[in-house]
């Protein structure tokens, strides 16, 4: 059964799970994560941010449990936002322990995002290991 699950594509994954970010819990969930963030800043009507979202989605399933992955509509939050200094969607921001780490503006694929977390967000949160 076990080749079966793998061939179609049934065996247990972790979960998507993606935080709504607002201008209310912004500092709870971000700020104050225990864990390293990657905050997704999108726009409706954006193409690139659509073409984003399924990428933002696996991130939180690969990295379930060391990286928090939280979205922002800037226009449900234009005052984060604003804070942020957001002028372009879509916008990835990586913070760590409060601070932000790196700022990626536009449309970039999965492997480079992998390739930021496990080399170098990853280690500064504690030395951990990426996932094979």
């Amino acid at each position: 059964m076990g080749f079966f699950k793998r061939l179609f594509g049934l065996e247990a994954r972790p979960p998507v799970e993606v935080i709504a970010i607002d201008d209310r819990n912004f500092r709870k969930e971000v700020i104050e994560s225990p864990l390293p963030v990657l905050l997704d800043v999108w726009s409706d009507g954006c193409a690139p941010c659509a073409r984003l979202a399924p990428i933002v989605m696996e991130l939180s399933r690969k990295y379930h449990g060391r990286l928090k992955v939280a979205e922002l509509n800037s226009g449900r939050g234009p005052k984060t936002a604003g804070k942020l200094r957001v002028m372009g969607t879509p916008t990835i921001i990586y913070f760590h322990k409060g601070r932000e780490l790196e700022r990626v503006v536009g449309f970039r694929g999965q492997l480079y995002h992998e390739e930021y977390i496990n080399e170098e967000l990853l280690p500064k949160a504690g030395g951990t290991m990426p996932v094979a």
